[in-house]
Parts: structure tokens; C-alpha cells; sequence
């Protein structure tokens, strides 16, 4: 119990850090969203100085406050699940469009970057188990994709099966003619459709790293003591390289996986471009190019939660696992 406290604490106060950076970076850059929109209005006419102040009230950008105050009103906003109005998709407000972007986001890079571990964890116990097998020498093939840039990888896949085969969509995240979005089976189908040549790519570009990594730490869990006294007891082979050695082998891997699938949001920035998905990644990109501090602000605080949430997850399954962790807490 004291190691899942400790834990908790030290993440609620990673969480207050977040918190507090993501008020004070915006705030630090030079503009606001307010000169923005007026800049706007002006090219149609003159802008008075109560459309100015009005603006500011809208966008939470009142510069008459103290500094405090505003903190504050930050967070009593964020309880609320309110992070402004985005000048962006005006009048839309910010929660609304990460509402309608990272489902996609989720969707494409959640279920590829978990199918590229389970995948390279797999084989990579295979290749370790059976060291010189054809497993083994086929991994220096996949890091060969690993070290190629991700977007030229990405472009050339979109060259070999789309443009010339045209075996998959070149862009888009469903059919937007034919298909009306829902929860009902021509939506998903449509989408699983698009979004099946961006997940390969994340799949071909990620799977060597997990692959590797669970080889080498295999071969290494496989020279000591407990698996050479498990051999000797006469336990099943299977029952050795699953339980004791892939058990224990699989931690480092593990932890990495934390720091992945909390990068989820963020990893797709490249991804959706290349593609023209329309995920949180391409939402990012549109609020920096319009200096929306306001959806800039959200989309880094879902980062943030995304990245301290997995790694809390694997912590708490890492002590699970590893009662050593708990032990030494």
C-alpha cells in the first residue's frame, strides 16, 4: 500500500506541474489569440474597442486580471472540462474539437502501436528461445525499416499500395461520399478501411525496436541460475521460456511500452500529415499555424495526461509483475 501511495503522490504532483506549465508557456510567447481575431475583423472593417474587450472575456485572455486570478480561473475552468474557445474552428469551443479528432488518433495509433508490441514481444521470445533459427537472422532485416526515416517509409507505402496498386485510399479517414459517420458497420468497415495503410506503416516502422529489444533481454534472462535450475527439475520447455524467462525478460520492454503508448497522441503528428488523417495530430498543426494558444493549450494537456496515465498504468502492473518493485518501496 505504501508503494501504490507513494506512486499516486508523486504523479498527482507530476499532474500540478503539468497543469501550472501548460498555463504559464502560453503566456510567455509573444501575441495571444485576441490580436489574432482582430486582425481578422479588421481586414472587413474598423473594430471598436468593446468588440476587444468582448473577445478577451471569450477567450479568457483578460489582461486587466492579476496573474493569480487567472490561475485560478484556469483551473476551475479545467474541473469543468472547459479549455476555451478555439479561434481556430471559432466559434467552436476546444473541447468540442478534440472531442470530434482524438477518437480517430486513438483509434489509428492506439490499436497499431499495440499490435506492433504484442507482435515484436512475441517474436522477439521466439527469436531469443531459439537463437541462429531463420527468426533470429530475419531481425536485422526489420531494423533496416527502423532506421529508414518513418516519412519516407510512409510515402513510399502510400506510392506502392496506393498510387499504383490502389489497393488502399491515398488520404482521408473514411468515405466521405458513400458513408454516413455512426457507430454502425459501413462507418467502421470504412474507416478500418483508411486506416489500414497508416497503421501498417506505424506497424513495419516500430516493430523491429520491441522485437529486438525482447531478443536480447531473453537471451540474457536465459543464462541464469533459476532457468538453468527450471531445466534441470525437467519443466516442460514451454512452461521455462513463457513463465520464467519471458516473464522476466519482458520488464524493460514493459516500461518502454509505457512511454510509447503515452505518446500515442502526440506520435501522430507525421502520420496524419503524410496521410491527411484527420486525427488530434493534424489538429495540432492547424493551431500552431493560426496561433490558437487556446487549442494548442488543450491538445498539449491531453498529451500530458495521456503520457503520466500510461506511465502510471505500467507502474502499477510493473509492481504486479516485479514484486521486487513493491519490495525495495
Amino acid at each position: 500500500m505504501q508503494y501504490y501511495l507513494r506512486k499516486a503522490g508523486f504523479y498527482l504532483v507530476a499532474l500540478w506541474a503539468a497543469l501550472t506549465l501548460n498555463f504559464a508557456l502560453p503566456r510567455m510567447m509573444p501575441g495571444n489569440p485576441v490580436d489574432l481575431m482582430i486582425a481578422k475583423l479588421a481586414a472587413k472593417g474598423p473594430v471598436s474597442a468593446e468588440t476587444r474587450r468582448s473577445l478577451e472575456l471569450l477567450l479568457g485572455t483578460n489582461s486587466d486580471q492579476p496573474l493569480v486570478t487567472q490561475y485560478l480561473d484556469y483551473l476551475r475552468n479545467l474541473s469543468h472540462g472547459d479549455f476555451g474557445i478555439s479561434v481556430t474552428y471559432f466559434p467552436q469551443t476546444v473541447s468540442t474539437t478534440i472531442g470530434q479528432t482524438l477518437p480517430w488518433t486513438i483509434a489509428l495509433m492506439g490499436i497499431a502501436t499495440v499490435i506492433s508490441f504484442a507482435v515484436g514481444i512475441l517474436l522477439g521470445q521466439l527469436a531469443g528461445w531459439k537463437r541462429g533459427s531463420w527468426l533470429d537472422n530475419l531481425i536485422p532485416v526489420t531494423t533496416m525499416f527502423q532506421a529508414v526515416p518513418y516519412f519516407w517509409l510512409a510515402l513510399v507505402l502510400l506510392y506502392l499500395l496506393s498510387s499504383v496498386t490502389e489497393v488502399f485510399p491515398a488520404s482521408g479517414g473514411y468515405d466521405v461520399y458513400n458513408v454516413t459517420p455512426g457507430f454502425n458497420l459501413p462507418f467502421l468497415r470504412s474507416a478500418a478501411y483508411y486506416g489500414t495503410l497508416p497503421a501498417l506503416t506505424i506497424v513495419i516502422s516500430s516493430i523491429a525496436g520491441w522485437m529486438l529489444g525482447m531478443r536480447n533481454m531473453m537471451v540474457s534472462t536465459l543464462s541464469e541460475d533459476y532457468i538453468v535450475t527450471a531445466e534441470a527439475k525437467g519443466l516442460k520447455p514451454r512452461r521455462i521460456m513463457t513463465t520464467y524467462a519471458a516473464r522476466n525478460a519482458v520488464l524493460p520492454s514493459l516500461a518502454g511500452f509505457a512511454t510509447t503508448l503515452g505518446f500515442v497522441v502526440s506520435g501522430s503528428i507525421i502520420t496524419e500529415q503524410v496521410f491527411s488523417y484527420p486525427g488530434i495530430g493534424m489538429t495540432l498543426m492547424s493551431a500552431v499555424q493560426n496561433n490558437d494558444y487556446a487549442l494548442m493549450q488543450g491538445v498539449f494537456l491531453v498529451i500530458t495526461l495521456s503520457v503520466l496515465g500510461a506511465n502510471l498504468l505500467v507502474d502499477l502492473l510493473y509492481a504486479l509483475i516485479d514484486p521486487r518493485t513493491r519490495a525495495r518501496a
